[in-house]
């Protein structure tokens, strides 16, 4: 009876791991579990008290618990039936692809990820490339919008660094929720995407359930009073204008809005611009029909060795900021006092008289938009430039003209950010700036545009053009 139970290792081995197995699944995790819940309760609670526009619970809401949502609401379903008969395939071959569209657009909110670290990271990254800057907000009105209605931020897209300068520069009032494409669905910036509560939108496909499913998510989203932030071109701006405004996602948002019954959607436009955008020399390239495509290892290369260039520079006490990064924020529309105006329903027109409609209301908000894009110093230089190519100029007749240009589009209302106490400096930094990045070349004292580099000194000039001068500043 006290001899010794021997068993082969084995068993033991199995015997362990089974313990460990249950002991991490039924105490160790639910630990976790709970002390991570109270955590983000807590900043959740904390955060709550002081933005302008709080965290709706459809963004607290279980990530699975909106796909379900998503994948069962009524419209999504109609359309795999009609689908399914006509392209004579099973309805449970169809809902597996919704549920594949909508694990890929519903993201993954997580409070204490966007405010306790994106936020930090986003701060660092946007004032240690550029000096930041907000140029025009009017702080006493946006207060004074109601705070259950849907923002909608509006904007220009000029660079990848949109969505960290204007995430950071709006954390104090609110979680934006942006589209994001599909250039950013790899491992692991999407799991980062998602957390941060963004969504990823196929812009170019031309899938029906895939749309309708999109549609069906920002429609929930919108009503549900989720804070979102809308590029209307669609995609980065390739010469630096402003583009044609695409009209899906904004009528996504109001082709079912009722003004009598739901709650208001108020669009605020706000106007981006850099003196250096990182990506200007890529999106020339995109514009040239016989550049060769770009491979990812080389991607990878070049921005690994930007990094490592930049932080030796940072050692070495030799590393200069972009220049300035500008958002304005203009004065809002609300969208129920729009239809009250123009008389217009949107959920009771048919397809073609919507899409006039949504297009009209897309043109109002992108002129809004270009009103309150900053101009900076380095697109003022570069318009000098730009306006006679071929003239050697000196830093003195440069100043002149760039000043006789702010004076020019200042009468006619342009944001210009360049104080007159340090518009001297500002210009000839801006100069010093194009000329250490070979935009413009110097003989002599004199300055002349580097004819190879004219697409991209033609890049920052053109996004001010919207401002054209009434007279020649070259004159």
């Amino acid at each position: 009876m006290n001899e010794p139970v021997i068993i082969p290792l084995w068993i033991f081995v199995l015997l362990l791991g089974g313990t460990a197995f249950t002991l991490a699944d039924r105490v160790l995790l639910p630990m976790v579990r709970w002390f991570l819940q109270r955590t983000i309760n807590r900043v959740i609670d904390d955060i709550s008290r002081r933005l302008s526009l709080e965290i709706r619970p459809f963004q607290l809401t279980k990530r699975q618990v909106l796909i379900d949502r998503l994948v069962n609401d009524p419209g999504v379903i109609s359309a795999i039936q009609r689908e399914a008969q006509q392209r004579g395939v099973s309805r449970e071959r169809l809902q597996k692809e919704v549920v594949v569209y909508a694990k890929e657009i519903v993201p993954a909110f997580n409070a204490y990820l966007y405010f306790r670290i994106g936020y930090w990271v986003a701060k660092k990254i946007a004032r240690l490339l550029y000096r930041v800057h907000i140029g025009l907000i009017d702080s006493a009105r946006l207060e004074k919008i109601d705070p259950n209605s849907t923002v909608v931020f509006i904007m220009n897209h000029r660079s990848n660094m949109d969505y960290i300068i204007v995430s950071f520069l709006v954390a104090e009032r609110t979680a934006l929720s942006y589209a994001v494409g599909e250039w950013a669905r790899i491992w692991p910036l999407q799991t980062l995407i998602r957390a941060m509560g963004a969504f990823f939108v196929r812009r170019r496909s031309n899938n029906t359930l895939y749309r309708l499913v999109l549609e069906r998510y920002i429609h929930m989203a919108t009503k549900e009073g989720v804070c979102q932030a809308v590029f209307p071109e669609g995609g980065l701006s390739r010469n630096g204008q402003m583009g044609r405004p695409k009209f899906g996602i904004i009528d996504y948002m109001v082709r079912g809005y009722q003004p009598d019954t739901d709650r208001d959607i108020v669009f605020v436009p706000v106007g981006i611009n850099y003196d250096r955008t990182i990506e200007d020399r890529s999106l020339m390239r995109a514009l040239d029909p016989e550049a060769g495509r770009r491979s990812r290892w080389f991607v990878v290369k070049t921005t690994g060795l930007f990094i490592v260039k930049s932080i030796k520079l940072m050692i070495l006490s030799r590393w200069r900021k972009f220049g300035y990064a500008c958002v304005n924020f203009g004065s809002y529309a609300s969208l129920h006092d729009y239809c009250n105006e123009e008389g217009i329903d949107f959920s009771r027109m048919d397809r073609r008289e919507r899409f006039k409609a949504v297009e009209t209301l897309s043109n109002h908000l992108m002129a809004a938009i270009a009103a309150v894009i900053p101009v900076l110093p380095i697109p003022l230089v570069a318009a000098v430039f730009q306006a006679k190519p071929q003239s050697s100029l000196t830093a003195f007749e440069v100043e002149e003209r760039v000043n006789r240009l702010i004076t020019d589009i200042q009468a006619r209302g342009a944001p210009v950010f360049i104080s007159t106490r340090s518009r001297v400096q500002n210009i000839v930094t801006a100069l010093n700036m194009l000329k250490m990045r070979r935009l413009i070349v110097e003989s002599n004292g004199l300055y002349t545009a580097d004819p190879e580099m004219r697409n991209i000194l033609d890049y920052y000039a053109n996004s001010i053009a919207h401002w054209p001068p009434e007279s020649d500043p070259t004159d």
